[in-house]
């Protein structure tokens, strides 16, 4: 009964700690000379671009027709617990988004059209910047995108059937631009009651991300949002990628407060050369920001990272770029279009699933110097919060909301409510597996009746368990195949090979196994099939799979499959069709599956639930 009791207080406290408390700062961020001041406090800072903060692009759950959506509060406080954690005292975001031609009904873009909004994404606006005051975070928020990712400049001209190249000139589509910023500043928070013009957490607006403006028109905006705010900083945001972009115009011009270069230079050196030609432009009249930088290996980002310490004319450097948990457990993903192939959003504290960019050491260079640059010694990791576990429907399908710096968790089961407990899952990622259930209890044996918590572990020690879930009644057990390697299939035959490249283009994850026409699998359970599915991607939109079923082996027959395309276009990132394959075979004594591959296919994982 105790455990029940403690179970429902840890409840409480979780509901308790979702509410917002935006008890805010002393002063706004204003600048002396070259620095960025905090108060009598000169405001340095080493932290993240957080680009999802406000709007996401990559809920990438496979039966999801678009990625797009808005954050909860968790997600929210999840990414900025970690920054802060992680030292960072500021989140860079990446745009206002604009709605595009492309979009379906349900994507809540914030721009809808000329002078319209979308009210929801401007109440998760308001969270983020409630939440940025309870937090302790100071946000850079840009106004306008450059390119197309979340809609900004081409979707502004294409509202008026216009070009993105007139967007810098043509005074319908300057007044439009204005009608949001207007929008923007002017806007009270629904959830705090300060006006955004006042709402001391915003360290500045940012003209635009990677602008390629002539500064005409950046004197007319930065002109214009000074009529508006005068409590703010105000960032030009014009293209400063790879090379030396400072502009002479935005050092005197008044309207500016902040200049920023963004570097992704294939050498370190040359990332360092640049820097170092834009401070000689900047001569410390004003304070200047990295506002970008990255995709380097752990060596030359520290190399860069001591640079712009010992430089005192840099205000700070934010790197590209970090994802949080997801309300439905696990993170959200995103490989980079210009990583290389290689690099992902990293995920605090870091994991293995890293180790191909070195996610760990990497973030722990960062954490040591986001300190230092602030002159304090980095602490130790706190212990990590109880994580909230999900509602648990089937041993196969066990995923919790995760904790700030935890970089494992145990599972444990009990047949009881009050105990005893046994781990059943030790030390699990929750950074293993992409927009899938995160654990499953192979161990649970069918007709028992299960109870389950989870518990967050760091270096530091180990959280308050979670809340309980339960009774969980095993009536089946699952084979899954997160398709890692040969080991789980009972056969495999043909041309086919382990695939870890290109994962925009298959929702993200990690490995798929990819066959070929020819090729086939055989998955054998101990008990009768009551349920497959097969998580797919192809380029053709035929079937590319055919599903037969046998009791021994031999005789193998056709049996009903469901095929679901959830294809909604290639997008921006050439995305294969995902499609998934699903039946209920009505013969019980089906012990054995075959998958054949028709076509060139790719799967992502393979479910396969039986009972005795």
């Amino acid at each position: 009964m105790r455990f029940r009791i403690l179970a429902q207080i840890i409840i409480v406290l979780m509901i308790l700690s979702s509410s917002i408390n935006a008890a805010g700062f002393d002063h706004f961020i204003t600048t002396e000379g070259y620095r960025l001041m905090d108060g009598d406090q000169n405001f340095r800072f080493l932290s993240y671009n957080i680009p999802n903060l406000n709007f996401i692009e990559d809920a990438m759950d496979f039966e999801r027709s678009h990625p797009f959506a808005l954050p909860t509060a968790f997600e929210m406080r999840d990414a900025m617990e970690s920054v802060r954690q992680t030292g960072g005292n500021v989140i860079r975001i990446y745009t206002i988004p604009v709605r595009r031609k492309t979009d379906t009904y349900d994507v809540p873009r914030y721009v809808l059209a000329p002078g319209e909004f979308c009210e929801r994404a401007f109440v998760t606006m308001d969270t983020m910047l409630a939440l940025a005051n309870e937090t302790g975070v100071r946000l850079i928020l840009p106004l306008l995108n450059a390119w197309k990712w979340m809609g900004g400049r081409p979707q502004y001209a294409a509202f008026r059937g216009k070009t993105a190249e007139d967007f810098w000139t043509d005074p319908q589509l300057i007044d439009d631009f204005k009608k949001t910023i207007r929008f923007v500043i002017t806007r009270t928070n629904t959830v705090t009651g300060i006006p955004y013009s006042e709402d001391k957490s915003i360290l500045c607006w940012e003209t635009g991300n990677e602008l390629p403006c002539p500064h005409s028109w950046t004197k007319i905006i930065t002109t214009y949002i000074k009529t508006l705010d005068a409590n703010h900083l105000v960032m030009d945001g014009y293209n400063a990628i790879n090379q030396r972009t400072v502009r002479e115009e935005a050092l005197t011009e008044s309207g500016i407060d902040i200049v920023t270069s963004h570097h992704y230079e294939t050498n370190p050196a040359d990332v360092l050369v640049n820097i170092e030609s834009n401070l000689k432009v900047v001569q410390k009249r004003k304070p200047y920001i990295i506002g970008e930088f990255g995709f380097l290996s752990t060596t030359a980002l520290t190399h860069i990272i001591d640079y712009i310490i010992k430089k005192k004319d840099v205000a700070g450097g934010l790197i590209w770029s970090l994802r949080y948990h997801r309300h439905d457990g696990g993170f959200y993903w995103h490989s980079e279009p210009l990583g290389y192939g290689l690099y992902k959003a990293y995920h605090w504290p870091g994991f293995d699933s890293g180790n191909e960019y070195d996610e760990k050491n990497l973030l722990a260079v960062i954490r040591q110097n986001a300190f230092a640059i602030q002159g304090n010694p980095a602490p130790p990791v706190p212990v990590p919060e109880s994580p909230l576990l999900l509602p648990v429907s089937h041993v196969a399908s066990i995923s919790w909301q995760g904790s700030v710096g935890a970089g494992g968790y145990d599972v444990e089961r009990a047949e009881s409510p009050d105990g005893p407990w046994k781990i059943v899952g030790y030390n699990i990622s929750d950074a293993a597996v992409q927009y899938h259930p995160i654990f499953h209890d192979a161990s649970a044996e069918l007709g028992s009746v299960y109870y389950y918590r989870v518990i967050a572990r760091n270096q530091s020690g180990k959280s308050m368990p979670s809340n309980i879930a339960g009774p969980v009644r095993v009536q089946e057990q699952s084979i899954i195949d997160e398709m890692e390697n040969r080991m789980v299939a009972y056969h495999m035959n043909g041309d086919l090979t382990f695939q870890s490249n290109d994962d925009r283009k298959f929702k993200e994850d990690m490995v798929r196994l990819q066959g070929e026409k020819g090729s086939c699998l055989i998955y054998q359970t101990p008990g009768s099939i009551t349920r497959i599915k097969i998580f797919a991607f192809a380029e053709s939109e035929n079937p590319t799979l055919s599903i037969t079923a046998a009791k021994d082996n031999h005789a193998y027959s056709a049996i009903n499959i469901q095929r679901t395309s959830y294809f909604s276009g290639t997008g921006d990132y050439a995305y294969w069709r995902p499609v998934c394959y699903e039946s209920n075979p009505s013969d019980k004594s089906v012990q054995y599956i075959k998958i054949e591959f028709l076509e060139q296919t790719q799967i992502s994982r393979i479910e396969i639930n039986y009972r005795e």
